[in-house]
């Protein structure tokens, strides 16, 4: 799984040794650094309990290990704006 932004990631120690503690992760983007073999480098938030952003961080994970835990919204569809009639331009008097 190649996470997107947007979404909700529970990290734990299959991910990384350094996450002894698990948390949750919201995906801001994917890095395009070089990394070994099936790990990331993720920039993202990590949220407390209540799902609120507490702190901004990039972290080093292993792709296998990442679970998600809520998917990011699908993009809406883009909409066509019927054309716009130029303005009619009219001369002003000035003083």
């Amino acid at each position: 799984m190649l996470p997107r932004s947007g979404d909700v990631l529970h990290v734990t120690r299959a991910a990384s040794v350094q996450f002894r503690k698990p948390i949750l992760f919201r995906v801001i983007r994917v890095l395009d650094r070089p990394t070994y073999d099936g790990w990331l480098w993720l920039e993202g938030y990590e949220l407390n309990a209540a799902g609120d952003a507490v702190n901004r961080r990039s972290i080093f994970v292993q792709r296998a290990g990442l679970r998600q835990v809520q998917a990011a919204p699908q993009p809406r569809p883009h909409t066509v704006r019927s054309a716009r009639r130029p303005a009619a331009r009219t001369p002003i008097r000035v003083g």
